[in-house]
Order: structure tokens, then C-alpha cells, then sequence
């Protein structure tokens, strides 16, 4: 089972149909996931905010036809797009499946808001083929507020935890932080990707104290949900080669980037699914290069391999 992560670059209305479009749904085929999170749906051109969430189901549903998924849960009687948004802000993000493969449980969606989040986080409860649903969140991390995003992670943990340990799941999606992983030897699987650096944004990113010296990242929000093995960082529970998910793009191509090359989009799996990962990967294809300043990154998971709890 192919779980694929893309954060699409601002994807709006008009841009359906476009090259840029075009250009997401063939790097999302040429991986041909199961399950796909995305985030940054942006609808903010549409003027009435009452008129968002239709916007943003369109263009859910336009994405899910083109890459031969789909996005349709059961709610309140009536059937609705996996997606969600924090109160008053316009960017989605949503849950898309392969149907031969998953299929929405009775009330397995759930999207959460502000305060939360200060992104919108969509959950699914996918049946798999295995004794206990799969729950799967697309997430966006606060790009702003380091103590924001600790705050997330915790919540995160929340919804992921049961009594005495871990449900069956994994958080997918763009973290806007580095991970607190560790690789083979001991020390970080991301090794430390501000030092050197001097310029306005250091806040977003940094311990406070380090600023203008060390510049060390702020790793809360993961080393909270890492802790104990309650997640793992799939790449660095594989040790997969280390690869960039942003910092690709030159400015002008996109927003202006100061932080250069990271690993920012993750998937971090909960303690029952970690001994079913098989494979990491960031996708590298002239498609992905231009579709989006995020790579598209995926995980593939063995069903058989989730641990009974």
C-alpha cells in the first residue's frame, strides 16, 4: 500500500486545468498511490468566504477524477469531500484514496480547526484489509509560530493516542519543521540546515537563544510525537538516503526561499504501523520539479505487517 504526500503549491480554481495543474496530477500518477495527503488548496481568489468550502470541495474532486482517486465520505447523511480548513482561512487541506484499496469507515472523518490548528488537519479512518481502521491526517504545520507548532504536535498526539499507547495510523503532510529523528549514528537523520545563515526569517525556524550564533532548529513539535517510539520518522526508521523536500526552487520561480534545501514534508507512523514500512522515497521527476516548491515524497506499507493491538 502507496501512501503519498504533496504539499501542491497554492493550488486554486483557476489553476485547474492549467500546465502547472497538469504538471501535479502527472507526478501524482507516476507514483500511483493508494492513499494521498495533500495540503495548501488555497480558494482566497473566490471573494465570499461563505463560497470556500464549495471552492475548495470542486477542486478537491476535479484532482481526485484526474488522478483516478477518490475523496467522498459519508456525513450527516449526505456525502462530502475529505477536506478541512481552519475558521476563516482558506487553505484546505484533504485526503484522497485509491477505492480498490480503501474504503471510508461509518464516521471515520473528522476535520479540526482554530484553535488547533492554524491550518486545517483532515482525518480519515481508511478500512485497509486489517482488523482495526487506519487512521490517516494530512497536516500543515504553522509556518509562523515555533510554540504554535509545538502546541500542534501535542494535539496531534491526541488524536493519535488510545489508552496505553498508539492507535493504527500516520500523520502525513508538510511540518514546516525539522525532525527530531535520529539516524544510524546516534546524531540527527537532518543535520542541522541553518548554521551560517543570517536574515529576517530565523525566528520562524530557530531556538530563540541560538539565533545569530548556532542557529539550531527547533525540533519540538516532532521530538514530542517521537518520543518513546509512540511515532517513528519513516525515512530515518528506513535509513532511506537523506534528500531535500523543499528548497529546490530559485526565487521567482516561486515564494523567495532564504532557508535553502530541507526535509520538511514527513511521515511520521504510529507505533503499531512501523513494523509494516517497507520503502520511503521522494519523488524525482521533471513533473514534480515544476509542479510544486514541495517535493512529492511516499511511504509504502505493508498491511500484513501492522501490529495487533
Amino acid at each position: 500500500m502507496r501512501i503519498a504526500n504533496f504539499n501542491l503549491y497554492k493550488a486554486s480554481p483557476s489553476e485547474v486545468g492549467t500546465d502547472r495543474w497538469q504538471d501535479r496530477v502527472t507526478a501524482i500518477r507516476e507514483l500511483a498511490p493508494d492513499i494521498l495527503t495533500v495540503q495548501e488548496i488555497l480558494v482566497d481568489e473566490v471573494p465570499d468566504p461563505q463560497d470556500w468550502d464549495r471552492a475548495a470541495a470542486e477542486v478537491v474532486r476535479r484532482l481526485a477524477a484526474d488522478c483516478g482517486l477518490v475523496c467522498e465520505v459519508p456525513r450527516r447523511g449526505t456525502a462530502g469531500v475529505a477536506a478541512a480548513a481552519s475558521f476563516r482561512r482558506p487553505w484546505y487541506t484533504a485526503v484522497l484514496w485509491n477505492p480498490a484499496v480503501a474504503a471510508p469507515v461509518p464516521n471515520g472523518f473528522l476535520a479540526y480547526g482554530a484553535p488547533d490548528f492554524w491550518h486545517g488537519l483532515a482525518t480519515v479512518r481508511l478500512d485497509v484489509g486489517v482488523a482495526e481502521p487506519f487512521l490517516v491526517a494530512s497536516y500543515h504545520g504553522d509556518p509562523f509560530r515555533p510554540d504554535f507548532r509545538a502546541n500542534e504536535a501535542l494535539r496531534l498526539k491526541g488524536l493519535l493516542r488510545r489508552t496505553g499507547g498508539a492507535k493504527v495510523g500516520l500523520v502525513a503532510g508538510d511540518f514546516n519543521s525539522i525532525s527530531a529523528a535520529t539516524g544510524p549514528g546516534g546524531g540527527f537523520y537532518d543535520v542541522e540546515p541553518y548554521t551560517g545563515q543570517d536574515h529576517d526569517d530565523l525566528e520562524y525556524q530557530c531556538v530563540p537563544e541560538t539565533i545569530g550564533s548556532t542557529n539550531l532548529a527547533d525540533r519540538r513539535p516532532t521530538r514530542a510525537l517521537l518520543r518513546n517510539g509512540f511515532t517513528v520518522d519513516a525515512a530515518a526508521y528506513l535509513g532511506a538516503r537523506w534528500r531535500p523536500t523543499v528548497g529546490y526552487w530559485a526565487d521567482g520561480d516561486g515564494d523567495p526561499d532564504p532557508w535553502g534545501e530541507r526535509r520538511i514534508d514527513l511521515f511520521l507512523a504510529t507505533r503499531p504501523v512501523a513494523p509494516a514500512l517497507v520503502r520511503y522515497g521522494v519523488h524525482l521527476s521533471p513533473a514534480g520539479a515544476t509542479a510544486s516548491d514541495h517535493r512529492l515524497v511516499h511511504v509504502d506499507i505493508d498491511p500484513a505487517g501492522i501490529a495487533r493491538t
